[in-house]
């Protein structure tokens, strides 16, 4: 794996860890739960997004085209991902507090910010 892959799913993993300890202190158990699992989906679609955009890394590089393609892939991957575990979760756990899980999603989601401003 890419070594910045490494790093933002480090990231997230430890922002989501964050994010789960400040809201079970603030609103219980449920809202830590659900934050964990608003940063769990955004670590999935990275994964799934890297695992798609940069799984022929090798071969895409000296074609700008497949480059840019395997992105738009990785992208679709990632929003299809999002989009299903979203709804899996809506539709499976009763007890979601929906705040902590899209601040928990965005609080993550913000990494990707970060490792742009990351230098090598």
């Amino acid at each position: 794996m890419h070594p910045q892959v490494r790093w933002i799913l480090r990231c997230q993993f430890l922002v989501t860890l964050a994010a789960a300890v400040l809201a079970g202190l603030a609103a219980g158990l449920d809202a830590a739960v659900s934050a964990v699992l608003g940063g769990g989906i955004a670590m999935a679609s990275a994964f799934a997004y890297a695992w798609r955009a940069l799984r022929p890394l090798e071969q895409t590089a000296a074609d700008a085209r497949k480059a840019f393609n395997a992105q738009v892939a990785g992208e679709a991957y990632k929003f299809a991902v999002s989009l299903l575990l979203f709804a899996l979760v809506f539709k499976t756990y009763a007890q979601l507090a929906a705040l902590p899980l899209f601040l928990a999603y965005a609080a993550t989601i913000v990494v990707y910010w970060m490792a742009l401003l990351r230098q090598q």
